[in-house]
C-alpha cells in the first residue's frame, strides 16, 4: 500500500523488478516483479523457520538482480532486505540504496543502527525520533524524516468523536488467516453483546475470493457483519474499533476513531518477542505518544506510561475485557490525542522519498 502511493510520483518510464504485486505499478509498461508479497506472507517465528530455505533463495537472488540496477529500494522486512544491502555493498558496484520504512532498532537489537549506515546512502525515516539512532548518516545528511506514509492515504480526519455508544462499530481481526482464526471468534462474541451496526473490515487482497472462501476463513458469525475493503472509510464512519495489533491501530488512531488493541498468539513466541523486545507498550500509537512527551525518546518510549488507546494481549484478551474497553472510553480525551499525533507526524512520506528517487535517477 505505501509503495502504490509513493509509485504515484515516479516516472511512468522507469523499468520497475524486484518483490511487489503487479497491480501497484499497473501504469508501468515496465514493471515486472520477480516475486509477490503473497510469497512472503508468513507471521510468527515458527512460520519463518518453514521457509528459511525459500527466503534465502530469495535474498540471492534479488542481490544479483540489484546489481544491474540504477537505485535499490528497500522497503521495512530489515531481515530480508539488510543482506541485500550487505551484498552490494561488499561487491564494490556504486548502486545507491535507499531505505524507506527503516528496521525499528529503537524496539530491539539498537546495534543494528550502524550496520545499516554503512550498508544503505539514504535513510528514509518515518517516524520523528528513530533518526536519532543513525548519528553518523544524520550529520552527513543521509538520514532524513521524510513524514509518514499513512498521512498521505488517510484523506479526511475526524475533528470531533462520534457517538461509540449508537455509531457503527469497525472489527479489524488481522490480515493474515493464523490471526484472524485467534481473534475473529472473540469479536464475533463481542458483537452479539452490541447492538450498534457491525462492519468487519477485510484485507484489501481478500476482494478475489468468493462468499464460500470466505466463509472457510472466517465461519458462519461473519454473516452478522456488513462487510468493507475500505478501512479508511469503514473507520471514519464508526464511533469505535476493535482493531488486531498492527499499523491499523496508528491508522484507526490518526483518523480519530477510539480503539481497544488486540493480540494472540502462540505462547512461546510471546516469550521469545519478550526476550528481545522491552516495550511497555506493543501499539505504534501508544509508542509514539510516549516519544511525543519525551525529552529521551528511546528510554521513554519503552516504558512511558502514557496511553491512548487499551491494549489486551494474549490472556487479556477476552470479549469481557474488550467490552469493559469499549464502555470505559474517554472519546474526548483520545480526540484530543489523536489530533496531537497527527500534528507530530505533519504530512505523508511519498513525494518526499519520490523526489530523492527520481533525483538519484536522474
Amino acid at each position: 500500500m505505501h509503495l502504490k502511493h509513493l509509485a504515484k510520483h515516479l516516472s511512468k518510464d522507469l523499468e520497475i523488478c524486484g518483490v511487489f504485486d503487479r497491480e501497484t505499478f499497473i501504469d508501468f509498461e515496465k514493471a515486472m516483479p520477480s516475486f509477490t508479497l503473497k510469497d512472503f506472507a508468513v507471521m510468527g517465528f515458527f512460520d519463518v523457520i518453514k521457509k528459511i530455505a525459500f527466503f534465502k533463495k530469495a535474498i540471492a537472488q534479488m542481490s544479483e538482480l540489484a546489481k544491474n540496477a540504477d537505485c535499490v529500494l528497500l522497503m521495512d522486512s530489515s531481515s530480508f532486505n539488510l543482506p541485500i544491502a550487505k551484498a552490494l555493498k561488499k561487491s564494490g558496484i556504486k548502486v545507491p540504496i535507499v531505505y524507506y520504512i527503516l528496521p525499528q532498532v529503537w524496539a530491539w537489537k539498537p546495534w543494528r543502527a550502524k550496520s545499516i549506515e554503512q550498508s544503505c546512502d539514504y535513510l528514509c525515516g518515518i517516524l520523528p525520533f528513530e533518526l536519532t539512532m543513525y548519528k553518523n548518516a544524520l550529520a552527513q545528511k543521509r538520514a532524513l524524516y521524510v513524514g509518514h506514509p499513512l498521512m498521505d492515504e488517510i484523506t479526511e480526519f475526524k475533528s470531533k468523536p462520534l457517538p461509540h455508544k449508537t455509531a457503527p462499530i469497525a472489527f479489524m481481526p488481522g490480515s493474515r488467516k493464523s490471526e484472524i482464526k485467534k481473534i475473529f471468534p472473540i469479536f464475533a462474541k463481542v458483537a452479539k453483546s452490541l447492538p450498534n451496526k457491525k462492519i468487519l473490515i477485510l484485507p484489501e487482497h481478500f476482494k478475489r475470493l468468493n462468499s464460500q472462501a470466505l466463509n472457510d476463513i472466517y465461519g458462519d458469525e461473519i454473516k452478522a457483519f456488513e462487510i468493507s475493503f475500505e478501512a479508511n472509510k469503514a473507520l471514519l464512519e464508526s464511533g469505535f474499533a476493535f482493531i488486531c495489533s498492527g499499523t491499523a491501530t496508528l491508522q484507526a488512531t490518526l483518523i480519530g476513531t477510539p480503539l481497544v488493541l488486540s493480540y494472540k498468539t502462540r505462547g512461546i513466541e510471546v516469550l521469545i518477542a519478550r526476550a528481545f523486545v522491552k516495550l511497555k507498550h506493543i501499539g505504534l500509537a501508544n509508542i509514539l505518544y510516549n516519544a511525543l512527551y519525551s525529552n529521551a525518546p528511546h528510554s521513554n518510549m519503552r516504558n512511558g506510561t502514557q496511553q491512548i488507546h487499551a491494549e489486551l494481549i494474549q490472556s487479556q484478551l477476552t470479549a469481557e475485557n474488550l467490552l469493559k474497553a469499549f464502555e470505559e472510553i474517554d472519546t474526548k480525551s483520545f480526540s484530543t490525542k489523536a489530533q496531537e499525533l497527527r500534528d507530530y507526524l505533519k504530512h505523508g512520506s511519498a513525494k518526499q522519498v519520490a523526489q530523492i528517487l527520481n533525483t538519484l535517477l536522474n
